[in-house]
């Protein structure tokens, strides 16, 4: 399951120069993993001053090569989907792993959507002058060279491509093993789509090596890699908090909850809660506990039931749930705060609102939280005082989204309190540098 998990063999084939197969060693891991990074922080200079120009067309063909590329794509998807396997278990990862034409449409319009945003570098947002005539302005510069370690979903690689290039942001990419053939595959042909256009070499660097002692090694590259995103499960969290000498904006679990209120709209409630939980319940911003006030229980959660046992939704209830649901199971202590990526959602009654704020402070993961209401007074207090990258009224929690929101993809959906919180677009993948005007001044 993990990116980091599987080592690859020591030995490669490769054609000769006499034609012959012969099985030559591969290059040590610390070697091949410094050639990758230089090439990356080479290729920074030069991408951090392209012109926004070079850059949306270098975007609009590398969206126009992966549909041309599709059936391609497609072919490399299919060796991954295989090797993984189908089991139950499997269910959920398989799920994110598999491409389809629909997807891999959704990842070339993702692109076209990031090239059509506002260039985020060079803008300005205001400049004071000091008492001595000194200017002074905050100007949006690059991070510089983005790690992204990611497991799984193979459109992070495009997103990811795209946001990066867009910012001005060369990107290391380190996909799982599950999906080596078609993130090698997507990688390779935006790469070689961008360089058309004008992009840099090493501008868009993927790691093809999928040994787990890879990770460990690029972690601690922080002389050439400014920032580590990773977008993965515990034990990829683990092996980043062990190993990264390099700053991490974590992208963790999303144990999203939805609190409906006892002001509800009911019906947009069954609504809104049958999308949160089934439309694809593997992504992170799927709901996974459903918390209803006790006053609309006995008429929403039967109603809500039926629609959710069509959906082929598993619900795991406390014993208020399992006394109005007979179908539903009794939940577990360990169901509430997990992230089931799958149809199984807990479900709790509870009796007021600041007992479903104090629920969604202990179980959540700071991730995607909402209620639903008609009252104005409640909805502002749960913005206010709830805790997470993401606090909707009356909306899915699959609506926290970089595409939704308008940022045209993201890069992942940061749980870490900085700068970064929430989906991140183009404006979170860059900093700032002060610029000084000055017309002769010195420190007294």
């Amino acid at each position: 399951m993990s990116s980091d998990l599987e080592p690859q063999r020591d030995t490669a084939l490769v054609s000769a120069e006499s034609k012959d197969l012969q099985e030559v060693p591969l290059q040590p891991i610390p070697e091949y993993v410094q050639e990758l990074v230089m090439r990356a922080k080479q290729a920074a200079g030069r991408l951090a001053t392209l012109s926004t120009a070079v850059k949306n067309r270098a975007l609009e063909a590398m969206a126009d090569a992966l549909e041309e590329k599709k059936e391609q794509l497609l072919e490399a998807n299919e060796k991954d989907v295989e090797a993984f396997g189908s089991t139950p278990e499997k269910k959920a990862m398989a799920d994110r792993l598999r491409l389809t034409d629909k997807r891999i449409e959704e990842m070339s319009a993702g692109i076209r959507e990031v090239a059509k945003l506002p260039d985020p570098l060079g803008d300005m947002s205001k400049m004071w002058t000091r008492p001595n005539g000194m200017q002074v302005g905050r100007v949006r510069v690059p991070i510089g060279v983005i790690g992204i370690i990611y497991e799984s979903r193979p459109n992070v690689t495009a997103d990811s491509a795209a946001l990066c290039l867009k910012s001005g942001n060369v990107c290391v990419l380190r996909g799982g093993s599950e999906a080596i053939h078609s993130n090698t595959a997507i990688a390779a042909v935006l790469a070689e789509a961008a360089e058309k256009a004008g992009v840099p070499p090493g501008a868009i660097t993927f790691v093809e090596r999928p040994d787990r002692e890879v990770v460990p090694v690029l972690l601690k590259k922080d002389r050439y890699i400014d920032v580590i995103i990773p977008r993965g499960g515990p034990s990829l969290m683990r092996t980043i908090a062990e190993h990264a000498t390099i700053p991490v904006v974590k992208h963790d679990a999303g144990v999203c909850h939805i609190y409906v209120d006892a002001d509800a709209d009911q019906a947009q409630a069954e609504a809104i809660c049958v999308n949160a939980k089934a439309q694809r319940p593997s992504t992170c911003n799927a709901m996974e506990t459903l918390l209803v006030h006790q006053s609309i229980a006995r008429t929403f959660l039967p109603r809500l039931m039926e629609k959710l046992q069509a959906a082929k939704v598993e619900v795991r209830g406390c014993p208020k749930t399992c006394q109005l649901l007979p179908e539903a199971k009794p939940a577990a202590e360990d169901d509430y705060g997990k992230e089931f990526l799958d149809l199984i959602l807990a479900v709790k009654v509870v009796k007021h609102m600041d007992e479903a704020m104090e629920h969604i402070a202990k179980y959540g993961s700071q991730h995607t939280e909402a209620i639903l209401t008609t009252d104005y007074q409640r909805a502002m207090r749960f913005l206010r005082e709830v805790d997470a990258g993401a606090v909707l009224v009356n909306a899915s929690t699959r609506l926290n989204d970089g595409y939704q929101f308008g940022l045209g993809a993201e890069i992942g959906i940061s749980t870490s309190r900085i700068h970064a919180r929430g989906p991140m677009g183009l404006e979170e993948l860059t900093c700032s540098k002060f610029v000084v005007l000055g017309s002769g001044q010195i420190r007294e």
